[in-house]
């Protein structure tokens, strides 16, 4: 995997966030790549994406206080809803497509990761693993749903509505026919799993998970 262009600075800045998850993504875009960011923020990975990778970046956010930040920062940002406003791109619009810790709130993760693989030639998704063991732990022991500081809302104000974990995700790309070109998975201290570890033990001790997709030979689009 190419390194990043710039390595970024040794205290985290707006600029560069102190996320090992955007981190990942950054390195699994080739620098001067076509990128979509779909539900990005106040566009810290656009920024570190724009900066570190060259690319030449875009992206789509619900909140408008979102595209705001964005367009204040001089990313080429729109208002928009990965749900419905995705069928409007046309196929091969760019290299990559990325969603962010935004797969569990979208209403229909499979068609949206159908799209994601359609609009790009790659897709890069990351989420928070829900059968992580310390959530386990709260439910078996506590019986309440989990907190944490990747699933920080309680059960009735989350703006999370599909929960997976990283083997529905595996299941889920499969599903569609898509391969899985590199993942990472990361402990609850933000350190790399082994890369050999079994899906099972991934399962259990990551606490969230960054996947590299293409389309496979049954892919959509």
């Amino acid at each position: 995997m190419t390194d990043l262009v710039h390595a970024s600075p040794r205290h985290p800045t707006p600029e560069f966030p102190d996320r090992i998850d955007l981190q990942l993504v950054a390195e699994m875009i080739e620098p001067g790549a076509r990128v979509l960011d779909i539900g990005c923020g106040d566009g810290q990975l656009l920024l570190l994406l724009e900066t570190t990778r060259g690319v030449d970046g875009r992206g789509i956010e619900l909140s408008q206080a979102g595209v705001n930040e964005c367009v204040a920062k001089g990313l080429a940002v729109v208002q928009g809803d990965a749900d419905h406003d995705l069928v409007d791109y046309p196929a091969n619009a760019f290299d990559y497509v990325v969603l962010s810790q935004t797969l569990q709130a979208t209403y229909d993760p499979r068609g949206v990761l159908e799209h994601l693989l359609r609009i790009g030639r790659r897709a890069v998704v990351s989420f928070p693993n829900f059968a992580y063991w310390r959530l386990r732990w709260q439910i078996l022991f506590r019986g309440r749903m989990p907190v944490s500081s990747h699933l920080p809302c309680t059960w009735y104000e989350t703006p999370n509505i599909h929960f997976c974990t990283i083997r529905d995700f595996v299941a889920l790309v499969d599903e569609i026919g898509a391969t899985v070109v590199r993942s990472v998975t990361l402990d609850g201290s933000g350190n790399r799993l082994p890369a050999n570890l079994p899906l099972p033990l991934r399962n259990t001790l990551g606490e969230q998970a960054v996947f590299l997709l293409e389309r496979g030979q049954k892919g959509k689009g």
